[in-house]
């Protein structure tokens, strides 16, 4: 049984489902998770990212592979987590970070197609960057951000777009869409 179609069967009901979810990709998970949390504090994340898998299961689009919905899940409740401690301890760029090649010139390169891509968000501070930040970064939610920024929810979620559109376009070299820019 491939990973949608358990899936599935967790969204249904069916623990089993879920222990194999767990069983194929914890291990990778875990791994992924190490450089930023002890290894109890992994066992947590994983813990509350499985059980948001069984609570959220019924809404999985399959527009993607299941893992990286699962490593979404993941990532969240580790940010999660680190936020719960305190700025101190939110370590959320080693949690963020993409696994590159073992070639060290890739993974330079993008970084920097990374961060030139970020800056055409405008200068740090500004409202867009700083919503990317908040929300992509650190996994914020909409109206953690719109509290912290003084402005509406529906404001946060446009600036987010905007944000999303222009980094496809940095990152894919294809013009941004005009529709809804300010």
């Amino acid at each position: 049984m491939d990973d949608q179609e358990l899936v599935a069967c967790v969204a249904a009901g069916d623990d089993t489902a879920l222990r194999e979810l767990l069983l194929r990709h914890g291990p990778w998970l875990a791994a992924r998770l190490r450089p930023a949390l002890s290894a109890a504090d992994v066992e947590d994340v994983l813990q509350e990212t499985f059980l948001a898998v069984w609570k959220g299961a019924g809404g999985y689009r399959p527009d993607g592979p299941a893992g990286a919905w699962i490593w979404g899940i993941a990532r969240r409740q580790a940010a999660l987590f680190l936020r719960r401690r305190g700025p101190a301890a939110a370590d959320l760029p080693a949690v963020l970070e993409r696994p590159h090649a073992d070639d060290p010139a890739e993974a330079a390169l993008s970084r920097a197609q990374m961060t030139a891509a970020v800056a055409v968000l405008g200068p740090e501070g500004s409202p867009d960057r700083r919503v990317w930040q908040l929300m992509y970064v650190e996994d914020r939610p909409v109206a953690e951000v719109a509290r912290l920024m003084g402005i509406p929810e529906g404001t946060v979620k446009s600036r987010a777009h905007r944000a999303r559109r222009l980094l496809r376009a940095a990152l894919t070299g294809r013009p941004a869409a005009e529709g809804g820019s300010r």
